[in-house]
């Protein structure tokens, strides 16, 4: 029995072999994924929102609604989390056995931080977005700028020819 190195291609190749005479005779794309689909055995969304912490079974730490205001909650959390590592400690040296409570209590308050911080995800890539646009417009500028530089300089080298070869 011989195996090859390789697989075969799939058979859809023969679908693409007039393409270099008559780019138009490919097949066209499949459309693109809309809802959800299965991958791997896990079911996934096309759609990019974030599930609240009560549909994944979390107790909310931080105030509900739209007007959070994020630096004092993420604050108040870190706060409370640097507390809640203390009393971990004090726990784990004087009554070990009581450890998983605070354990449970500290990984709540790890879900609500990265709740909130998965949050300011979008406003995060706003803000960089941007960013680069306004990097891609001073380097554009800057550019530019240095054209018209050159070109002066070009027009001065050929004025300054100009006068040398008339002055012969």
């Amino acid at each position: 029995m011989a195996t090859a190195t390789y697989p075969p291609p799939p058979p859809y190749y023969r679908l693409y072999k007039d393409y270099e005479q008559d780019p138009t005779s490919a097949p066209e794309p499949p459309p693109p994924i809309q809802g959800t689909y299965l991958l791997y055995g896990s079911n996934y969304t096309t759609d990019d929102v974030l599930p609240s912490l009560e549909d994944q079974g979390v107790r909310q730490l931080y105030p509900k609604g739209s007007n959070v205001d994020f630096k004092k909650e993420l604050r108040s959390l870190n706060r409370e989390l640097q507390l809640h590592i203390l009393e971990l400690a004090d726990v784990l040296i004087e009554r070990p056995s009581q450890y998983a409570r605070r354990v449970e209590d500290i990984s709540l308050i790890f879900k609500n931080l990265h709740h909130l911080l998965n949050s300011l995800r979008p406003h995060q890539a706003r803000a960089t977005l941007i960013h680069i646009l306004e990097l891609q417009i001073q380097r554009r500028k800057q550019a530019v700028e240095d054209i018209k530089r050159r070109r002066e300089e070009a027009q001065r080298l050929l004025k300054e020819a100009l006068g040398t070869l008339e002055g012969q």
